[in-house]
């Protein structure tokens, strides 16, 4: 009866807090709506804060290849240690960036992962940044302007260009950009104004992409639209932005289009106020526009920044650029998930740990030691209670027999017996599920950072953040013949399996022979849900398994247990 009740509470809680969040508004939802009417009913100005400027909607008529992309417009090179690239004279847009140091497969000689492209491209990618304004008799450049180059020649960490725009109405706009030996990229923004009249211009960046991601969409990653606003990471989906656009308005952030390793973000000028905003018409944009103009006096100039990340989400490039750039929580651009303050620290552990002994498999299994070390004191707790409930089995079938008839008097009797030898039957699941976090902690870190991607083990294993590429269905390679993905299950998931079973033969066994029957078939059913998981996760689970059998064949054959 007292499990029943337990069910029922769980049961019931599940439902409050799923009938909550259904039903009511979570509170950063409510801060945004709260903001949004703010800003509706705000009246210090009657000027209407214009959008950043859209690209063309007019699709080409016949979709062209990047290269012919490429050769549409003038260009200025891009190089440094990682990227290489161009901006188009064409708008001053960056759009066109490889990344030199990742390939699209284990093979070497496979392509860069290319990460930019520009518009006119299927899947262009591409980011902007400029002027607006309110007044439609004030020209400035948009995406299409026809750009000089002033200063430089090749975009280097050593060499900044700086590019010139004459609207040949008064107003002359320059860029001056930098590039350091990453992925981070500083565009200053002058105008100059000879008119004899001020002029009032919002600054702005953005980031456009035509198509999204024909990858699977991963349950645990987040891919999309992405930024933080005064501290609060704001995502969407691509799909959301489909059916919705998002405003958001804040001192402090950044805004960006991210995959599963690589993202391209805008930071906009500290200390200044800006609207953000996801959207999409006939491509998707993330994009910021600053909330105050800045009034230029005639003969006057005035300058606008603006930082850009384009590149692979490396972790300690991530984290340095949210530290010295001060741009904040620009960490969570990798999505550590909800056990961010586990996963986090174990990738360092981990990370540590590789560059010592120089193989990522290795250093799995040295992380799986230490966390099994971690908790030794609670497992050695819980698997003397387990050897106990063993050794307890046989006068616990028999006091079932002895009252059969009477329920009330052998659940008081097994009590006793509990009470008497000192076992508690719940201790057993207490090192499971502590170390849960744990596990998903490890899958996350494995799935989401980078530095897993391509890191090889040994034999087959090529890959620690893809799954097993052998099968048990082509005898592992032995027949030529290719299963389908869900037949896929190889070596380190069967080792997974053999290992769990082991480990499931030195418990107790369910009192119960349903139950018994479930429990027997868990370890294939396990097999074969985290075949495809990411083979790294494997290794840790199968190590682990084995370290916990080494740990509980010890204590049972220490315990004993005098029954009455």
């Amino acid at each position: 009866m007292e499990n029943k009740n337990v069910l029922l509470a769980v049961i019931l809680s599940t439902a409050i807090l799923i009938g909550w969040s259904f039903y009511f508004e979570n509170p950063e939802e409510a801060q945004r709506k709260r903001a949004e009417i703010q800003g509706k009913t705000e009246t210090q100005t009657n000027i209407q804060k214009p959008e950043a400027p859209q690209p063309s909607k007019a699709n080409p008529a016949k979709s062209i290849s990047r290269n012919e992309a490429l050769k549409e417009s003038d260009r200025v090179l891009i190089e440094n240690k990682n990227l290489s690239g161009s901006i188009s004279l064409r708008g001053a847009l960056i759009d066109d960036i490889i990344l030199k140091n990742y390939r699209e497969t284990l093979d070497p000689n496979s392509k860069p992962i290319v990460l930019l492209s520009p518009k006119k491209y299927e899947q262009g990618y591409f980011v902007e940044s400029g002027w607006a304004t309110t007044k439609s008799d004030i020209k400035v450049p948009d995406n299409n302007s026809l750009w000089q180059i002033k200063e430089g020649k090749k975009l280097t960490p050593n060499s900044p260009i700086t590019l010139e725009w004459n609207s040949r109405e008064g107003l002359i706009f320059s860029k001056k950009i930098e590039i350091d030996d990453k992925y981070l990229f500083k565009i200053t923004e002058t105008v100059r104004n000879d008119k004899n009249r001020a002029v009032d211009l919002f600054h702005y960046g953005q980031i456009t992409k035509n198509a999204k991601p024909t990858t699977e969409n991963f349950y645990i990653l987040h891919e999309g639209l992405i930024g933080v606003v005064d501290k609060n990471l704001k995502e969407e989906t691509y799909s959301a932005v489909e059916k919705e656009k998002k405003t958001y308005n804040g001192k402090s952030g950044w805004f960006g289009i991210t995959d599963k390793y690589w993202m391209s973000a805008i930071i906009p000028e500290s200390g200044k106020s800006f609207k953000g905003e996801y959207s999409f018409t006939n491509n998707y944009k993330a994009n910021f526009i600053i909330s105050e103009p800045n009034t230029i006096s005639p003969q006057k100039s005035a300058a606008g920044n603006i930082k850009i990340f384009i590149g692979a989400k490396e972790v300690y490039p991530i984290d340095s650029y949210a530290e010295k750039e001060k741009i904040d929580r620009f960490d969570l651009a990798i999505d550590w998930g909800w056990f961010y303050f586990i996963t986090k620290p174990l990738f360092f552990v981990i990370d540590y740990i590789f560059k010592v002994v120089g193989n990522f498999g290795v250093a799995i299994i040295i992380l799986t030691a230490l966390v099994r070390s971690v908790f030794f004191p609670l497992s050695n707790y819980s698997f003397k209670s387990m050897a106990k409930m063993k050794v307890l089995q046989p006068e616990m079938l028999r006091i079932k027999e002895l009252y059969k008839d009477d329920v009330r008097r052998t659940q008081q009797e097994i009590m006793a017996l509990y009470k008497r030898e000192k076992v508690n039957p719940l201790s057993g699941c207490l090192p499971i599920l502590v170390q849960i976090p744990i596990f998903f902690a490890v899958y996350k870190m494995l799935f989401v950072t980078l530095e897993m991607r391509h890191a090889p083990f040994f034999g087959w294993i090529k890959d620690l953040s893809a799954a097993d590429p052998t099968t048990i269905f082509n005898l592992f390679g032995l027949i030529p013949w290719e299963p389908p993905t869900f037949l896929m299950i190889g070596i380190w998931p069967i080792l997974m399996g053999i290992t769990m079973y082991l480990q499931q033969k030195l418990n107790p066994a369910p009192p119960d022979p349903i139950q018994a029957k479930i429990f027997a078939w868990f370890p294939f059913i396990i097999t074969i849900m985290l075949a495809s998981f990411p083979s790294g996760l494997v290794i840790y689970w199968t190590a682990s398994n084995i370290l916990t059998m080494a740990q509980q064949y010890y204590i049972m054959r220490k315990t004993t247990v005098k029954t009455v």
